[in-house]
């Protein structure tokens, strides 16, 4: 049986018109009520996150989410932050310099917005405020208090770019951050401690919640470790080929209702059952 069930939002419980279908609502709120905690799990800003949390009633008592790919963990009835790992602006100052040199469009965020360096704002930084709801700003690094507490700085571009940018990260980065490309115009570089992945570990065990009791569904590379920690590691029938390696078990597409699909199967059917 499955106590915990971790969902990754764009490309998995979402279908391409960012919408969850009316489907998966009713799957999640037959889950919620068979005693099953069901967490969102996302890249996401929290506050990009809230407008789902609300319509899927996963702001009740005891429910969580965890965003930033697993930088803040939030109880999402009390709003109070459970967990977080933030950068700080040595790194923001690092990672900038970088992607100057690498001629590479950056962002990075707080927990109140969205935040760009470009004078000349990327598209996709706009595509990333559009999508979350989070008001967008511009702001260069040398205005950027010391003490500003960062979960997440991404860099953005178009997937030849990005592509030719990663092959030319300096190698040191992956010792010093977690970095995890999100979409193929997303790479996302979080605390080195965090990751979907742990922090779906560590909320299931502050929960008393064991590793097989838990299910995992994701499409994308940052969803990998969360993936391979569960019990279950679903991939979406869309997800990335290393995604559906790693993974237990290939759902439907998110436009096929994939998420519905798989925890019908896998974690209420058993139940019936019972």
């Amino acid at each position: 049986m499955y106590k915990l069930i971790a969902i990754d939002m764009d490309g998995t419980l979402l279908n391409d018109n960012h919408e969850v279908p009316e489907d998966v609502k009713s799957t999640l709120d037959e889950a919620k009520r068979q005693g099953i905690k069901i967490v969102l799990c996302s890249g996401r800003p929290i506050g990009g996150m809230r407008n789902y949390i609300e319509a899927l009633n996963l702001d009740e008592e005891g429910d969580f989410a965890i965003a930033y790919n697993g930088a803040f963990v939030q109880d999402t009835h009390t709003n109070d932050v459970v967990a977080q790992l933030s950068l700080g602006h040595d790194d923001l100052v690092k990672l900038h310099d970088i992607s100057v040199e690498l001629n590479s469009p950056m962002h990075f965020f707080d927990v109140n917005g969205l935040y760009t360096p470009n004078a000349n704002i990327s598209e996709y930084t706009v595509l990333e405020s559009y999508l979350n709801k989070i008001p967008l700003a511009y702001r260069q690094v040398s205005d950027v208090p010391t003490d500003l507490s960062i979960p997440k700085i991404m860099f953005i571009d178009k997937p030849v770019n990005l592509n030719q940018t990663i092959e030319a990260l300096p190698e040191h980065l992956n010792e010093q951050y977690t970095i995890v490309q999100s979409s193929p115009y997303f790479l996302e570089f979080v605390h080195p401690e965090a990751s979907k992945g742990n922090a779906v570990k560590r909320l299931a065990e502050q929960l008393g919640i064991k590793q097989e009791e838990v299910m995992s569904i994701g499409d994308n590379g940052n969803d990998l470790s969360m993936i391979k920690y569960a019990g279950c590691g679903v991939a979406m029938g869309n997800a990335i080929p290393e995604v559906k390696e790693a993974a237990d078990f290939v759902t439907l597409t998110n436009n096929e209702s994939g998420v519905a699909y798989v925890i019908e199967k896998l974690a209420l059917e058993p139940l019936k059952v019972l």
